[in-house]
């Protein structure tokens, strides 16, 4: 009785305060303004304050050791409980307010950071957008032009060094006053690991996809030279890529760019036939609101409204407020990122029911959170749904395994940045502390080391180029879940294809109700059950990379025959 009502007080409390929170942060996010971002540091120190109650981490780890905590349900609320204390625990308010006030500061600068850069030729610097950035990147054949724009891309990573030292530090002594040996390890015991087992399952995972990556990294490395006019290099310089940090490399394979079938139309169309899909499943119809309350389109370049240009989902209030942040435009990407984002949509959307608290109204792991956005996002890539749409050129083969290299260029390159970069360098970021002297030579030894890439010129402490990545700053501590994410993706998407007696690399869920209740399955609990229970349950394995590279095997035997007498590897 007494576990009960104290979980029953806490669950109302925290859906208050976590609602207020998520509206600060909102209006923070959408209009940049010095009000905002006081407004946001405001509500979030109230929801800090009440999370890391000295009380409420007492009454944790007092019920934790009563009879209580044999109920599945009690034990793991009262679990999450206390990792969410770890982040700002009461035992040192002073540091917990600091911490929120730095976050948002950091926010501020990131959010409303304005790029500037001289095209070659120019004689005056002028603005220069991320959209502007990625457009260049993808599309201009000059390399002196990429390079101007490729530098341009990191100067937010020199405004940004100062404040990301400071929250390193903020994070750290707080999650050492609740036991932890660092912030990275709190992020870790959030996917219910240690640092060292998931430091291995890193490392694994990126192993594993490795002969496929050596290929691709063999080929994309000739196709670049070919296209700049250069020699072939050894490691890729980071300015040749379509992509600021190589995590993806889009654009490479010719004859297989659908943005013209896009061009003609509307940008809400997107984001209507995501909803669209997952509807056409069985999944929770998106309410009325969240187109009203949404901002999901471009901005106009004179508009003096500033916004977070970073896609995200949120859900406001843990019940039917659920929205979404883009800048979407009619493009073949953004057609795929309005799918993952509303994936999150119908996540939440399926968790918020009753036999789910609103403490645990969350992805069972962040990982899981990413692998149900990836999965409604898959048939995107895949020609019968894009048939279905009328937006498969008629010309294209789908078997023509060159389809197969361009998703590749997604999302088999992004597993060693992911997995690979971004996990090794905040490991020793917030692990070892690493100096601030060391931060940028760390960065790229780890880039030169998992994915290959160099930078155009020596690239001194004086530049802090990880925190260029939005991540880094604001969602600090655990970016290999999106490479997790892709692994669960893979293993569900092939589960489910076999399930409706389809081929994984050419399947057409569309409005398959059986797909959407097997979908539903691992979405309702919410964070009830522990996510590799989940996985397990539905798909009768453990996580493997397995399913990635088996999708991935034809496109493998190509490249083989691609890269005949070419050296393999760097």
């Amino acid at each position: 009785m007494e576990a009960r009502s104290f979980l029953d007080f806490y669950n109302a409390t925290y859906q208050r305060l976590y609602r207020v929170a998520q509206e600060a942060q909102w209006l923070a996010a959408t209009d940049v303004r010095p009000e905002h971002t006081g407004r946001r540091i405001g509500a979030e120190a109230a929801l800090a304050e009440y999370l890391g109650s000295p009380w409420v981490i007492e009454k944790c780890r007092s019920l934790l050791q009563s009879p209580a905590a044999n109920d599945a349900l009690v034990r793991r609320q009262l679990e999450i409980m206390l990792l969410l204390a770890a982040e700002c625990p009461g035992t040192r308010p002073e540091l917990v307010r600091e911490r929120v006030a730095a976050e948002a500061r950091q926010s501020a600068i990131l959010d409303g950071f304005e790029f500037r850069w001289t095209p070659p030729g120019a004689a005056e610097p002028r603005r220069l957008t991320p959209n502007q950035i990625d457009d260049l990147l993808l599309t201009s054949t000059n390399v002196a032009e990429r390079l101007a724009v490729w530098e341009a891309s990191k100067q937010s990573g020199v405004a940004l060094k100062e404040g990301l030292v400071r929250l390193r530090d903020l994070r750290n002594r707080l999650a050492r006053e609740m036991g932890f040996s660092s912030y990275y390890a709190l992020r870790a015991a959030h996917f219910g690991m240690s640092v060292s087992e998931l430091r291995s399952f890193n490392e694994r995972l990126v192993h594993e996809i490795r002969p496929l990556y050596e290929q691709l990294h063999t080929w994309a490395r000739r196709r670049l030279a070919e296209r700049y006019g250069q020699p072939v290099p050894r490691l890729i310089p980071a300015h040749w890529l379509p992509n600021r940090w190589g995590q993806e490399w889009p654009g490479l394979v010719e004859g297989f760019d659908l943005d013209p079938l896009f061009r003609k139309l509307p940008s809400e169309w997107l984001v209507r036939q995501a909803v669209a899909y997952g509807e056409s499943l069985g999944l929770p119809k998106v309410p009325e609101s969240f187109w009203e309350q949404s901002d999901l389109y471009e901005l106009p370049s004179d508009s003096p409204r500033k916004k977070n240009t970073h896609a995200s989902a949120w859900h406001i209030d843990l019940e039917t407020d659920v929205r979404s942040l883009m800048n979407v435009r009619p493009t073949f990407q953004w057609f795929a990122t309005a799918h993952h984002e509303l994936g999150h949509v119908f996540y939440f959307l399926a968790y918020a029911n009753r036999e789910v608290p609103f403490l645990l109204r969350r992805g069972a792991s962040p990982a899981m959170h990413e692998a149900m956005a990836e999965t409604l996002a898959t048939p995107t890539v895949q020609a019968p749904y894009l048939k279905r749409l009328r937006l498969w050129p008629e010309r294209l083969d789908p078997n023509d395994p060159r389809w197969l290299l361009q998703a590749a260029l997604d999302q088999v390159v992004f597993i060693p940045w992911a997995a690979g970069v971004m996990a090794s360098w905040e490991h020793d970021f917030y692990e070892l502390d690493l100096p601030a002297d060391q931060l940028n030579q760390r960065w790229w030894h780890y880039v030169q080391r998992y994915q290959g890439i160099a930078p155009p010129a020596p690239r001194g402490e004086e530049f802090c180029d990880a925190a260029t990545k939005t991540h880094i700053n604001d969602d600090p501590g655990e970016y290999y879940k999106y490479a997790h994410a892709f692994l669960i993706k893979y293993q569900l998407h092939a589960h489910l294809a076999r399930r409706l007696g389809q081929d994984p690399r050419q399947a057409d869920f569309y409005g398959r109700r059986e797909a959407g209740e097997f979908l539903l399955e691992l979405m309702r609990p919410g964070a009830t059950r522990p996510w590799r229970d989940l996985i397990r349950q539905a798909t009768g394995q453990d996580l493997s990379a397995r399913f990635m590279v088996e999708y991935y095997a034809p496109l493998l035997d190509f490249l083989r025959r691609q890269n005949q007498g070419q050296q393999v590897g760097w």
